[in-house]
């Protein structure tokens, strides 16, 4: 199917928006609730506060993005399992993908301290920031066991395509989060402790929703879900493709947290303005990330099917008008952003010199969509597929072949030079995995 006739087949349209546009609503509720933290922390008058919560969250998210694999090798095997109509296998993969969840949460606990100590040790930011980096970091780290199991859950869902049932999770959950920011930070003054501890809070909710979803999801098998079977569920039979696909995903979002890390860290030692700024600019990247997820959680679902049922042509569909919806896309954010993106900055914090210094770097920000939309679409693919090798080697390559030698060659233009390279390894991607669906995954399948 062209591209044309992807957006001109009324059928398929409408199966991509009743699976994406609940999520893409969903999700854009992420980058907003942190749109609001800055919104919230940005008004306290002072950049210390906005760096060091900048700086915590991204240590935080820097764990729970590592184990994102919980989510989505849950989806690609669970979509795969659900396209061959095999119950036994859905409840497989969720129990064993929560007991995991758990196990992992169980080990970032015991790690906290060490953990943090290395991370602001890697950091060159002021003593502000770290004080208040740490403050955040100390509340907020006790939300790993929802949030890790919130991804399974999560995972389960889409791969049994419940995009709604994963809407209101992540909706109510991201509401309360903004209510509870507003009450905490500005009407109980309690500042960068209540930023953490309104996301501790709003993770408990996600995951209560989350569950509530599940237990009615299994209730609707024909091969209904029993306790009897728990053990059976634990055992180490098919534990071992689940293994391989988190250790391929795992390594693909190391080397994607290195880049995104390695840009706060390094930012932060060009002082607190420049990572303030970069931290509101980053929060407008994630408002791109997750609207162009919501397309690829099609494709993921919709691979996975297309797998499952030894469907070629559904599989080649799919990825067509999942590629033209999402370049679509990506052409209304950049262009929005170069229409108002100062307008944007300029809500989000009233400190003059982090308004001045996010619109010296706003120009990187408008590009990213174009150079950035393909990479999301095929990392959803190759989810669907469980082919996680083929995102590994890319991110590898895209990490230590583009993003670190650009960036070194270019340092001497400090702030430029990171986003540079960033939009650089963004592009790389894209490329990569578009060249390997084309000359290799469609050979495969057809």
């Amino acid at each position: 199917m062209s591209l044309f006739s992807a957006l001109s087949n009324g059928d398929k349209n409408r199966q991509l928006m009743a699976l994406a546009i609940p999520m893409i609503l969903s999700n854009i509720t992420i980058p907003l609730l942190g749109l609001v933290d800055t919104a919230v922390i940005g008004h306290l008058g002072e950049a210390y506060y906005l760096g060091g919560v900048a700086l915590g969250s991204t240590i935080i998210t820097l764990m729970v993005w590592l184990l994102g694999f919980l989510r989505m090798s849950t989806t690609g095997l669970v979509a795969q399992a659900y396209g061959a109509q095999d119950d036994h296998t859905q409840q497989q993969l969720l129990v064993q993908g929560v007991c995991l969840a758990l196990l992992l949460a169980t080990g970032a606990l015991a790690l906290q301290q060490p953990i943090l100590s290395l991370a602001l040790h890697l950091t060159e930011a002021s003593a502000q920031v770290q004080y208040y980096c740490r403050q955040y970091v100390e509340i907020r780290i006790w939300s790993l066991p929802f949030a890790l199991t919130n991804l399974v859950l999560l995972g389960w869902l889409l791969g049994r395509q419940q995009p709604k049932a994963a809407m209101w999770q992540l909706i109510i959950a991201n509401i309360a989060n903004i209510i509870l920011d507003v009450v905490f930070v500005i009407g109980f003054q309690w500042n960068v402790q209540g930023a953490a501890l309104a996301s501790v809070i709003a993770d408990i909710c996600a995951f209560t929703v989350a569950a509530v979803m599940v237990t009615r999801q299994l209730k609707q098998q024909q091969n209904h879900f029993a306790w009897s079977q728990l053990r059976q569920h634990l055992k180490f039979a098919g534990l071992s493709r689940l293994l391989t696909l988190n250790r391929d995903i795992f390594i693909r979002s190391l080397c994607l947290q290195a880049a995104f890390s390695f840009m706060a860290f390094y930012g932060a030692g060009l002082g607190d303005t420049t990572l303030a700024a970069n931290a509101v600019l980053l929060n407008l990247l994630m408002l791109i990330s997750y609207a162009l997820d919501g397309i690829a959680y099609y494709a993921e679902a919709e691979v996975g099917r297309a797998v499952g049922q030894r469907n070629p042509t559904l599989l080649f569909d799919s990825v067509s008008l999942a590629f033209a919806w999402s370049a679509i896309i990506a052409i209304i954010f950049s262009g929005g952003f170069w229409l108002f993106g100062n307008q944007i900055i300029h809500l989000l914090t009233n400190i003059p010199s982090v308004q001045q210094t996010a619109n010296t770097y706003l120009f990187w920000l408008i590009a990213m969509p174009i150079l950035a939309f393909g990479c999301y679409l095929f990392d959803g693919v190759y989810i669907g597929a469980a082919q996680g090798q083929v995102m590994r080697n890319s991110m590898i390559l895209a990490t230590f072949g583009v993003y670190f030698p650009l960036w070194w060659s270019l340092q001497s233009y400090e702030n430029h030079a990171l986003w540079g390279a960033l939009c650089a390894f963004m592009l790389f991607r894209s490329l990569s995995l578009g060249w390997h669906y084309h000359y290799r995954l469609k050979l495969k399948f057809g």
